[in-house]
């Protein structure tokens, strides 16, 4: 028998957010940004640009003792950098995700789409099934005919 010390009566039922909203739980910040991959980034200090570019999101993680790293349009995301993750939508409903830290601001405004990624994602598995499968079929017809030429 197990003892919950909160009743369910009483209990806060866990954030939903849905396209828009606040995000402070470091996991969830880096389970919605593992799933970008190539984005324009805007970097504002105090409220003034500071850098601007593209770049692909290669690593999002949580260590308090490194850093965030935006270097050769490569993003090195730490969630422990950031208080929170806004999440909002433009005008045109296009996402974007503001990590916020005090006066600092780092909006990634994603130029790819999960679900695109997915379908050529399984049409390149599928096409490279299709290879290694070409290339393993080649294999034994000439596998087959060395043996036919060197048999006595």
């Amino acid at each position: 028998m197990s003892h919950d010390p909160i009743p369910r009566s009483k209990r806060m039922p866990a954030p939903c957010i849905v396209d828009v909203g606040t995000v402070v739980n470091k996991q969830d910040m880096q389970r919605v940004l593992a799933a970008l991959s190539r984005v324009h980034y805007l970097h504002t200090q105090d409220g003034i640009l500071t850098n601007e570019g593209e770049g692909y999101v290669l690593e999002v993680f949580a260590d308090p003792q490194r850093s965030t790293l935006i270097a050769n349009h490569a993003l090195y995301i730490n969630v422990y950098s950031f208080d929170f993750l806004e999440l909002g939508q433009s005008e045109d409903e296009e996402p974007w995700f503001d990590l916020i830290q005090d006066d600092r601001q780092l909006r990634l405004i994603p130029l790819s789409n999960p679900l695109q990624e997915q379908t050529t994602h399984r049409l390149n598995v599928a096409a490279l099934e299709a290879v290694v499968a070409e290339v393993l079929s080649a294999s034994w017809d000439v596998q087959i005919d060395d043996e036919e030429h060197f048999s006595f």
